[in-house]
């Protein structure tokens, strides 16, 4: 019985190292079947091509980032490259797929089947797509700006075609879809070279209205960023319940605010405080009645 049973295992194990030795020799005359002359000259030759497609390709993003960023913006720069690199792809793949003679038409039929679906499943990032392109072509944000869109105010990283990167300025990313910046009111504070900062200052009733204007004219002479072109200017702006209110306005560069603004608020109370002119503040009088 033993060696009845040996027996029966032996023949299935020789069986099984019959089918797999068929396998193996059908995989290999298949494999051999493509290693002829003519498909290797196709091989070289489709390499050949392939090379000078990739050539031209560099060439073109070459000639693309030469342009003076006067004329084409590094974001635009870096979106043109991009389209250019996946549209190398695509040929790339379109034409392997020809050399081989495999039907075309019907990979077209499927991507289109598919493109329909995704554009389906998509439409938010199709939107900020399209609203993308808007948005690279209208030119009003540049890497380095600084921008407040909604209640996010940070300084422009990356701008793509699906969404603007920013970081604030306590150092956080913050992702905005493109869509948003559409649908949304834009400050752009870096847009322009020159910004005014405008503060209003109270002084006491008491105080002679042409001595306050005289006064407070001298305190942007003390903040070295502000610029003389255009030249800073102080007016008046109405009668509060317990002060005569004035406006200093100035002009400074974009990258100068933070210390623009310290420095014209020190100046106001100092050339105040030399001219013995008083801010008023609210004051709360208590009587005690016995």
């Amino acid at each position: 019985m033993e060696e009845k049973i040996n027996s029966i295992g032996e023949a299935a194990s020789q069986a099984a190292n019959d089918v797999l030795l068929s396998k193996t020799s059908s995989f290999v005359t298949w494999i051999k079947s493509f290693v002829t002359w003519e498909n290797l000259f196709k091989l070289i030759g489709t390499l050949l091509i392939l090379f000078v497609m990739w050539v031209i390709f560099r060439l073109i993003a070459k000639a693309i980032r030469r342009v003076p960023e006067s004329k084409l913006p590094a974001q635009r720069t870096a979106i043109i490259i991009r389209f250019l690199k996946y549209i190398f792809y695509v040929v790339v793949v379109l034409y392997i797929l020809g050399t081989f003679g495999i039907d075309l038409k019907a990979i077209w039929g499927a991507a289109g089947i598919a493109g329909v679906a995704i554009g389906f499943a998509a439409q938010t990032s199709v939107s900020n797509l399209i609203s993308g392109l808007f948005v690279l072509t209208e030119g009003s944000i540049h890497v380095g700006d600084t921008i407040i869109v909604g209640d996010v105010t940070g300084i422009v990283d990356e701008v793509k075609l699906l969404s603007i990167r920013v970081h604030t300025h306590d150092n956080q990313m913050v992702r905005i879809p493109n869509s948003t910046i559409i649908n949304s009111n834009l400050t752009n504070n870096s847009y322009h070279n020159k910004r005014r900062l405008t503060l209003k200052v109270g002084v006491d009733y008491s105080t002679d209205m042409r001595t306050a204007l005289e006064t407070l004219k001298k305190a942007p002479e003390l903040c070295p960023t502000v610029l003389k072109d255009p030249l800073p200017a102080v007016w008046f702006d109405g009668f509060d319940n317990s002060s005569i209110n004035l406006v200093v306005a100035v002009w400074f560069k974009p990258k100068d605010f933070l210390q623009t603004k310290n420095d014209l608020y020190i100046a106001i109370k100092q050339v105040l405080d030399d001219a013995s002119i008083s801010i008023p503040f609210n004051q709360l009088d208590v009587m005690i009645k016995k």
